[in-house]
């Protein structure tokens, strides 16, 4: 796939695990792939190895991420969460629980009046997921 990077584009900052979680996160959904990255190298303001600069896309959606080698007040918060239409229950169970592993629950997987599917979850790196089943089609 060509991807040109959008002028508006989620950007998430690791502390040493972004390439992990980006291998992590394009094995969970189809259309998924990691477009570039650039590492840091020896004498170099990061960590040698780590992430200077990532791209990376999730159902076609563009991401971009970096390894911070500073220690921040700060990390992911639930307030900022990636919010996913899945298009079988199958890809929401089975997303589901691999981010909840070593991850927490924030709202269980199940049916609430706006989606049959639904759950929330922090994943192990702490970044938010909404996962909803996506609406079936009137019933014939």
């Amino acid at each position: 796939m060509s991807h040109s990077i959008p002028k508006i584009t989620t950007f998430l900052m690791f502390s040493g695990q972004a390439e992990e979680a980006m291998n992590f996160y394009t094995s969970l959904f189809d259309q998924s792939e990691i477009i570039s990255i650039t590492r840091y190298g020896p004498n170099e303001t990061g960590d040698e190895g780590t992430v200077m600069l990532a791209a990376f896309s999730l159902k076609g959606q563009v991401f971009m991420c970096i390894d911070s080698n500073i220690k921040h007040d700060f990390t992911f918060t639930p307030a900022m969460s990636l919010y996913v239409t899945c298009d079988t229950e199958e890809e929401v169970d089975r997303v589901f629980q691999r981010l909840a592993q070593d991850g927490s629950v924030l709202m269980p997987l199940g049916a609430y009046p706006f989606s049959e599917k639904f759950g929330w979850v922090a994943d192990k790196y702490g970044v938010s997921w909404q996962l909803t089943l996506a609406k079936s089609g009137p019933a014939s």
